[in-house]
């Protein structure tokens, strides 16, 4: 029995070790770390960074990717006003109705209204991206492992397929998309975006920028949850120390 059950923790330590050196051959890549202000149990949102991201969401990411679970009253969390909120929605058009006469019709966006998709369907989607349907991006921050990290790997990840690497037509090389062939081709280019505050919009900017922003769409009460919980903390260690103070006291009165 105990020669078994050794034989078994030997195979089981044999597949752990061979984890990654099958990750390896596959020609997983490790995403690295970029250090966000979002990161750690006190971690905030730099909200220049993800209104520069919302930016580059609207004028870029938004011709392909929809959002529909953010409202553009949203973007008040932001720390947009009331007025550029509302300025943003008047730029789209909502289909609404029907009207008196029983007809749908457009009208200018209110800050109530969803994020306006591209396509006004799956199959339009599909049809204008050569089959591939673009991913909501509403909570891709947490359905993709890595995060923000995986969103600015893939962002700057594009290049030149090593030399004993074939890319299948219609596709393109990253280095960090599971198999390295992606059907998106390159999304950020450098200067395809300008900064209100100047900042340089070089790709690796850009992607952090828009990283930022969809983690903050995914995740818009981390703040209030690292808050409440370093509250917690310190509630709790507070209570410590009174417990152990009365404990001492009990204890002193009993001898």
């Amino acid at each position: 029995m105990l020669r078994t059950s050794l034989k078994a923790l030997a195979i089981l330590g044999g597949l752990l070790a061979a984890a990654p050196a099958a990750q390896a051959a596959e020609g997983a890549a490790h995403i690295p770390n970029q250090g966000f202000s979002f990161q750690g149990p006190f971690g905030v949102y730099d909200r220049a960074s993800a209104q520069r991201g919302f930016q580059v969401y609207s004028q870029v990411c938004s011709a392909c990717h929809a959002m529909h679970l953010m409202s553009y009253r949203n973007l008040r969390d932001l720390g947009l006003t009331e007025q550029q909120v509302a300025a943003i929605a008047s730029q789209v058009q909502v289909q609404d109705g029907p009207n008196d006469e029983g007809q749908m019709f457009e009208r200018p966006g209110r800050p109530s209204d969803r994020f306006r998709s591209p396509f006004p369907n799956p199959q339009a989607a599909r049809a204008a991206n050569n089959g591939a349907l673009p991913p909501d991006l509403s909570v891709i921050a947490k359905a993709r492992e890595g995060g923000a990290n995986y969103i600015y790997a893939l962002l700057t990840g594009y290049g030149d397929p090593p030399p004993d690497v074939h890319i299948a037509e219609g596709m393109h090389y990253n280095a960090y998309f599971p198999g390295h062939q992606i059907a998106m081709a390159r999304p950020l280019n450098p200067d395809q975006v300008e900064f209100a505050d100047h900042t340089p919009a070089t790709v690796e900017n850009m992607a952090r920028d828009v990283a930022t922003f969809l983690q903050w769409a995914a995740e818009p009460e981390l703040e209030l949850r690292h808050s409440m919980g370093i509250k917690i903390i310190v509630f709790l260690l507070v209570l410590a120390g009174l417990a152990y103070a009365v404990k001492r006291k009990i204890w002193a009165n009993a001898h």
